[in-house]
């Protein structure tokens, strides 16, 4: 698959659609507290992304393995890695962890960022392990320099989170971003120094670490879609997507709203 380098106008451009999904994500955060749904997350997301002229890119995103993804957000609840569906019959309970991804189209280019956020009062080795795989993510993006390969992005988030005792999933990575959703090159979060694409100037990636309390080995669930531990301990996830620099990255999503509501 060709690497795209995009031009200022077209990282411009991508900041406003990630700076959104940055807002959505906040606003979803504003809503998650103990007996809500995640379908009534979704319709808060769905709506917030429609209000600002934006597309949610992921209702409808095609499936390989069945149907289409039907919701704006995925929501993975506890065990849930990543891609879960948005239910009426999944509520949120003190203690729980839930990882929200959301993707927008605005203007022709995408935005894609994932936040795990706690519900009430969480269990500290989970909360240790949301702090940590947040951690990894920003000495992944440290590692993001042009002359840089992705090997060297994913060795900096396996060591953090190895040194803890986590996991890390290798089936699903991080990826190129752009006029579409998945672009080359994947970016996994695990490798070695030195290996795989040499990181350019214009390209722009999504880095997102999915960390497990106990083993890496995950399944797939009937509905096709969600993924979740094998062993059912907690799964953290967290995702910015960046602009490849000659210099420092520069991070093109943001927690701030999330953080400093």
């Amino acid at each position: 698959m060709k690497i795209f380098l995009k031009t200022e106008d077209e990282i411009n451009l991508m900041r406003e659609a990630n700076q959104l999904v940055g807002k959505t994500l906040a606003e979803v955060g504003r809503h998650i507290k103990p007996g809500v749904t995640t379908r009534y997350l979704d319709k808060v997301a769905d709506e917030f992304i429609r209000d600002h002229g934006a597309i949610p890119t992921f209702k409808g995103f095609p499936n390989p393995y069945g149907e289409p993804f039907p919701a704006a957000i995925c929501t993975s609840v506890n065990d849930v890695v990543v891609h879960g569906i948005p239910s009426d019959d999944v509520v949120l309970h003190e203690g729980d962890i839930i990882s929200v991804d959301c993707g927008t189209l605005l203007n022709g280019y995408n935005g894609d960022s994932a936040y795990t956020f706690m519900v009430g009062e969480v269990d500290k080795t989970v909360k240790q392990l949301l702090e940590i795989t947040k951690e990894s993510l920003y000495l992944g993006i440290e590692q993001a320099v042009s002359g840089r390969h992705v090997g060297d992005i994913g060795a900096a988030i396996q060591a953090h989170c190895e040194a803890h005792g986590y996991g890390i999933v290798r089936e699903l990575t991080g990826h190129g971003i752009g006029k579409e959703m998945h672009e080359a090159p994947q970016i996994p979060n695990y490798g070695m120094r030195g290996n795989g694409v040499m990181l350019k100037a214009g390209m722009c990636i999504a880095i997102e670490p999915m960390v497990t309390l106990g083993s890496r080995k995950i399944g797939m669930l009937p509905d096709q879609w969600s993924i979740v531990t094998l062993d059912h301990q907690v799964a953290a996830h967290f995702e910015h997507t960046i602009a490849i620099r000659k210099g420092r990255a520069e991070i093109l999503s943001t927690f701030e709203e999330i953080e400093n509501h």
